[in-house]
């Protein structure tokens, strides 16, 4: 039993060194190990066995607390009480550090694949940050580009808000020389209307000469 108990404290000793200390692929194989014995059945199984040690230890240890009594009762400790208490108080020992070292073992696995997992979402969340930067430049890109736009589109509606003043100067200059035209058109009509009269007043006229003379020769 003793022996037994020796090895299985070497080798948690051992599994602890290697989950503190990572040396080559030996923290991951270890890992993987414990997340094998973590899956399925055996949860249960490494439950029952700490129920058993801790069975035992309990056992143990009402075993050294009788031979203490039976010392005090009888003064002394006879040999073989003495290497019964020697050899009960070794194995509560080395059962009491084998579940110790167990659930430390348990605790530095959890938190280890705890970190793992933060590591791996730190990760992540670091290539994010670059695409979001990369995405961000290219935004900057394309505001750039889109304000030159922007600028040239601006620069060409004031050119042709420009030319368009003009033209309106223009067209209205235009109408007034058509307006002033249409005025000397006006009074041009006027003027020949006038004329008009005139002429067939004076055609009247003649025409009465006309009739006075041929009275007068007849």
């Amino acid at each position: 039993m003793t022996q037994l108990l020796f090895l299985v404290l070497f080798a948690e000793v051992a599994m602890a060194f290697l989950l503190l200390v990572k040396i080559g692929p030996l923290r991951e194989l270890v890992l993987k190990s414990l997340d094998q014995v973590k899956m399925g059945k055996g949860p249960a199984s490494v439950k029952t066995i700490a129920g058993t040690m801790f069975v035992i230890l309990l056992s143990y240890l009402m075993s050294i607390v009788k031979i203490q009594n039976k010392g005090a009762k009888l003064g002394t400790l006879s040999p073989m009480d003495q290497v019964l208490w020697r050899s009960h108080l070794l194995e509560a020992s080395l059962i009491g550090f084998t579940l110790f070292l167990g659930f430390v073992i348990d605790r530095m696995h959890h938190y280890l694949k705890k970190l793992i997992g933060l590591k791996g979402s730190v990760g992540s969340s670091k290539d994010e940050f670059e695409k979001l930067q990369k995405e961000n430049v290219q935004l900057k890109d394309k505001e750039e580009k889109a304000s030159k736009k922007i600028k040239q589109l601006q620069e060409k509606i004031s050119a042709l808000s420009e030319d368009l003043k003009k033209a309106k100067l223009e067209a209205e200059e235009k109408d007034k020389k058509i307006e002033t035209a249409e005025g000397h058109v006006t009074a041009l009509q006027k003027q020949s209307a006038d004329l008009l009269l005139e002429y067939d007043r004076l055609l009247e006229d003649n025409q009465n000469l006309q009739a006075q003379a041929q009275g007068y020769k007849s």
